[in-house]
């Protein structure tokens, strides 16, 4: 998330899948060790933001994120398969929150997205379902987690705050009610810093 509370810069599309500047957000990932062997490559240095980023996705066994991070808006193009490329760096299933029914699509290392047409709730029991006793990460967009916020329906937030003014795009914390955060763990470094909060109901 950017200084100034988004987590993708304005004018997002095909050209811009993070919006104009949204890129920024994620440099301190890009040039960890951990980021790069999740992604299939052996480079990145070793540092604070790798083992956040190791914390981050260690047990989870299922993932829900909305149409938009998977790719793009309105009705389904038959050929288009997302962001992800053909060998998608998720740990287990991912389920994508749609109002366009789409046929699973299963990817070349395995990892199917299932396409769920019928509401927040509804994706989260099948990601639990398919998750067995691993977790589920809400990996984003901002709209997605803003739903699963205001429901009641997480345990924990983790933000990952970088020194980048966007000005602009979309914002992570707008609509979500007043839910209470009990700060877990803050751990700064010169490329961003990393808070986890536990949703206390």
């Amino acid at each position: 998330m950017s200084l100034d509370g988004y987590i993708a810069g304005p004018n997002q599309g095909p050209e811009h899948p993070l919006g104009e500047g949204g890129d920024q957000l994620h440099e301190w990932a890009y040039a960890t060790d951990a980021w790069q062997r999740e992604h299939g490559r052996d480079e990145g240095r070793r540092t604070a933001d790798s083992a956040v980023i190791e914390d981050a996705t260690r047990g989870i066994g299922a993932v829900i994120m909305g149409r938009r991070m998977f790719g793009g808006d309105g009705p389904w193009d038959p050929e288009w398969k997302g962001w992800w490329g053909d060998e998608p760096p998720f740990p287990g299933p991912v389920f994508v929150l749609t109002h366009h029914e789409r046929a699973p699509l299963e990817m070349a290392n395995g990892v199917t997205f299932t396409f769920v047409t019928d509401g927040i709730e509804s994706a989260l029991s099948q990601a639990q379902d398919a998750a067995g006793d691993k977790d589920v990460s809400i990996a984003g967009g901002a709209q997605a987690i803003q739903q699963y916020l205001a429901a009641g329906l997480l345990d924990e937030l983790l933000l990952h705050v970088t020194p980048v003014l966007l000005g602009g795009g979309e914002r992570l914390l707008d609509d979500v009610g007043t839910p209470r955060l009990e700060p877990v763990e803050v751990v700064g470094t010169p490329a961003a810093t990393h808070m986890k909060y536990r949703i206390v109901r």
